[in-house]
């Protein structure tokens, strides 16, 4: 770790939670922590408290990180600065940071380990440093004598250096992973606007067609629709902006439905079977996140077979604990020793070679499987193939049907203003809620919303998240200023419903794209649930 005792650090961020989040995972590493939400209270601590380390989130209400750091180190360069940000993670907001005199630059958020990691080699750099000051104010009088100290300075800034050549390579890498989450969140989001209005229109034909055939083209166009919205699910999770929506769900059905992707992804040259046990109950479980993991275990298997072998999917009820199930994906591959085995689960860990794989496959699955209170298991050895095991608990209600129409839900009388900057969207959305009774108005933005609440009190808000200006969570906030208690119903092609609590509190959200008989329940459900 360190020589140094009773290390302060100074975290300084204007957000409640990261803050708290870093300052409890370096408090729990041993440290003395001290906090400030603005740069005036940060200059201010380091004025009065000089702690050796600070904490610096590049955005902050009143000055930027960047400008804090310049003048900490002009006028306290000992001081050293690591520079966070969950936000501003390219390659150009990096190299402002350690222009601006950061001596490293985290990209947020962080794992504990990871945080507490970058801290102590700051603190071994410091130390050092503060060796080789001591060192050079006697060299003259003792030079002879600390030859041999300075010589093992030496070797130990060095490899303080080949550590900090590391962990910036980690950092590109992980600065990438960003970038590609943070493009495919985006690209998710405008797909599942166009695909709500797809979805919506095409169960609405499909509901209404007299025409057999015209009934069956619509049925085939909504499927692929749903599959689209599926796609659009998975790179939501990858770019970590998905909850898991946890449901009811038949495995022997979901393995089943996949059988065709699974096929095309593996090649004719990999033979898959399937041992699916009868009569099962269904699991708790999000089903495209399952579908994506065990996508991702059968690519696994497809690699360490050569390309050529078997695959089993199986499902069984788990014979250990009778409130769970079990999914088995098993291969005739390789095989894993041991050494593999034990970090089979790290990020960003592969055998593979350079350009073959990230190294995230087997992660994302167990990451999935412990949100969804599971566990995953491996079995394996060299030669002789490797079978995964993922245990789910067992739902104990069974999911709604899936095929049921606005007509299904029951109708209503109140007045509803929805507002949405996609107008094929706010079509969908006011045609469902007129057919069953309600008394419906729609706007294209925030500030037309805002402006008509004045003197209009709507018994529930219907609102995009995201939209263009003011986006929903400020559109929500200003409307309950104007009525108290307002019902309020989120519909987003964005999944993270944190941020919708940290800016309004309680409040519903329907994900896009959804069918008409789903936003119908969700806004009969938002209606009849009590005022905030």
């Amino acid at each position: 770790m360190t020589d140094y005792e009773n290390i302060i650090i100074l975290n300084v961020d204007d957000q409640d939670a990261p803050r708290y989040v870093k300052t409890r995972d370096l408090q729990e590493q041993g440290f003395t922590v001290i906090e400030a939400r603005t740069g005036a209270e940060a200059l201010r601590l380091i004025e009065t408290e000089r702690p050796p380390i600070v904490l610096l989130d590049v955005e902050l209400p009143d000055i930027t990180g960047y400008d804090v750091c310049s003048f900490i180190k002009k006028k306290w360069p000992g001081v050293m600065v690591l520079m966070t940000s969950s936000t501003f993670t390219t390659s150009i907001h990096r190299t402002r940071g350690l222009d601006s005199g950061a001596d490293s630059y985290l990209v947020q958020p962080a794992e504990p380990l990871e945080l507490a990691a970058a801290v102590n080699a700051m603190i071994r750099i410091r130390q050092a440093e503060d060796s080789m000051r001591a060192l050079n104010a006697s060299l003259e009088q003792r030079i002879k004598d600390r030859v041999a100290d300075l010589e093992a300075a030496n070797l130990k800034l060095t490899h303080e250096m080949e550590q900090r050549e590391r962990a910036e390579t980690a950092l590109v890498q992980s600065q990438k992973m960003e970038a590609i989450g943070q493009l495919t969140g985006g690209l998710a989001h405008d797909f599942n606007n166009l695909l709500t209005a797809v979805v919506g229109n095409l169960d609405m034909i499909r509901m209404r067609a007299t025409d057999p055939r015209i009934a069956r083209q619509a049925e085939h166009a909504f499927r692929a629709a749903e599959r689209g919205s599926k796609l659009t699910a998975q790179l939501l999770a990858f770019s970590r902006t998905q909850k898991l929506a946890t449901a009811p769900v038949d495995l022997n059905g979901l393995i089943s439905g996949m059988g065709e992707l699974v096929n095309q992804t593996l090649g004719a040259e990999i033979t898959v079977v399937t041992e699916l046990q009868d009569g099962l109950p269904h699991a708790l479980a999000d089903a495209n996140q399952l579908e994506l993991a065990i996508l991702n275990l059968s690519i696994n298997a497809r690699d360490a077979m050569s390309g050529a072998g078997t695959l089993t999917i199986s499902t069984r009820l788990d014979s250990s604990n009778r409130q769970r199930l079990v999914v088995c994906v098993a291969d005739t591959g390789s095989g894993m020793p041991p050494e593999v085995v034990a970090r089979a689960f790290d990020p960003f860990f592969t055998t593979k070679p350079p350009g073959k794989g990230t190294g995230l496959g087997l992660s994302q699955v167990y990451g999935i499987v412990r949100q969804l209170g599971g566990d995953v298991t491996i079995d394996t050895a060299v030669g002789k193939g490797t079978r995964i095991s993922i245990a789910l608990p067992i739902a104990h209600a069974e999911a709604e049907s899936e095929n049921a129409g606005p007509s299904d839900v029951s109708r209503g009388s109140e007045t509803v203003l929805i507002v949405d900057d996609d107008p094929d969207v706010r079509e969908i959305m006011s045609g469902v809620l007129s057919d069953l009774g309600y008394r419906v108005k729609d706007v294209e933005n925030g500030e037309s919303a805002l402006k008509l609440l004045s003197d209009y009190r709507p018994d529930l808000l219907v609102l995009d998240f995201g939209m263009p200006g003011a986006n929903g969570a400020d559109v929500a906030t200003s409307a309950r200023q104007l009525i108290a208690g307002l019902r309020i119903l989120f519909v987003s092609g964005y999944s993270d419903t944190s941020a919708i609590e940290r800016a309004v509190g309680k409040a519903s959200l329907l994900h896009k794209p959804f069918r008409p008989a789903e936003f119908a329940t969700a806004v009969r459900s938002s209606l009849d649930a009590p005022r905030y």
